[in-house]
């Protein structure tokens, strides 16, 4: 193909926790690429999701949810992901709920620059009890910013995921493509594989345990296989802050890490194709997302 004819270009998403950026990514990307549950922060880390459709292709930026709660050295980290990303893009997609603007909103709303186009994304539409409610909100909305188009939607509607392609593709430059046009993330499987542990974490523990619990991914190990062609062995340590945290993870007789192990090992076998060897472990570190330096050894820049 003819690089003359090919467009490309960066689309950060954004917006405050839980308001669906991850699942919209995942939605956009056509695979699972960036976790989620109901719990607020679960995206930690700058996740890039590729999508090549016909001449054009769209790399997605995932961002954390911009924090301004807790002034903790992981949020900070967290926060620098986000300003970074949305400094650094040819388009931004600015999530909200459908008809909902808090003042967690404004704060993300802040961080825009001027001079790179905005997309206002209206999403969970599908929540919205009265449809006559939206366009007045949509004005208020446009009086906030001056957002270049409006794209109310749900990220679970594969139609709406289709109309928001063609309206993103005008406003990428005609440029080589930055990736081949199979891939889907620049992230490796290693990383994803800590992402999917924590996901089934957050998913099994619910509200009881804080978000500050993490993963390290202390192995990664391939191997061929004559029977499954490919195998993985993966040693991976969750991280909590205190020994209640511990046995909540753990749970009676060991039944909830072991549930936690089996769903993201046959997670991750779908996900790459191959046969997986999952290990967990459970350690107490108290403290460690108020430490800058730890917080960086576990991999959040």
């Amino acid at each position: 193909m003819d690089a003359n004819t090919q467009r490309c270009g960066a689309i950060a998403i954004v917006g405050k926790p839980n308001v669906g950026k991850s699942t919209l990514l995942n939605a956009l990307v056509g695979q699972k690429i960036s976790i989620t549950s109901r719990k607020a922060q679960t995206t930690r880390h700058r996740i890039t999701g590729i999508r090549t459709v016909g001449t054009t292709q769209f790399v997605f930026v995932d961002t954390p949810g911009f924090q301004t709660r807790h002034n903790t050295a992981l949020n900070k980290a967290l926060n620098k992901t986000v300003l970074g990303a949305v400094g650094d893009v040819d388009l931004v997609l600015f999530v909200v709920e459908a008809g909902k603007f808090t003042p967690a909103d404004a704060k993300v709303l802040e961080l825009l620059k001027p001079g790179i186009p905005a997309l206002l994304v209206a999403n969970k539409l599908d929540e919205v009890n009265r449809r006559g409610d939206i366009a007045p909100w949509l004005q208020e909305m446009q009086r906030r910013h001056a957002f270049a188009e409006f794209v109310p939607m749900s990220a679970k509607n594969a139609k709406d995921v289709e109309r928001l392609f063609a309206i993103c593709e005008k406003y990428l430059p005609e440029q080589a493509w930055w990736y081949g046009a199979d891939e889907l993330t620049d992230r490796s499987e290693k990383f994803l594989a800590g992402e999917t542990v924590r996901e089934k974490l957050f998913r099994f523990t619910g509200d009881e345990l804080p978000y500050t619990s993490t993963v390290v991914v202390d192995k990664f190990e391939e191997e061929p296989s004559p029977k499954h062609g490919r195998m993985v062995r993966i040693a991976a340590t969750i991280i909590v802050e205190r020994d209640g945290h511990k046995a909540m993870v753990i749970g009676d007789k060991g039944e909830r890490l072991k549930r936690i192990g089996t769903e993201a090992r046959q997670e991750l076998e779908k996900l790459m194709s191959c046969k997986v060897f999952l290990e967990l472990w459970v350690k107490v570190r108290s403290g460690w997302a108020d430490d800058e330096a730890r917080v960086k050894s576990f991999g959040y820049e």
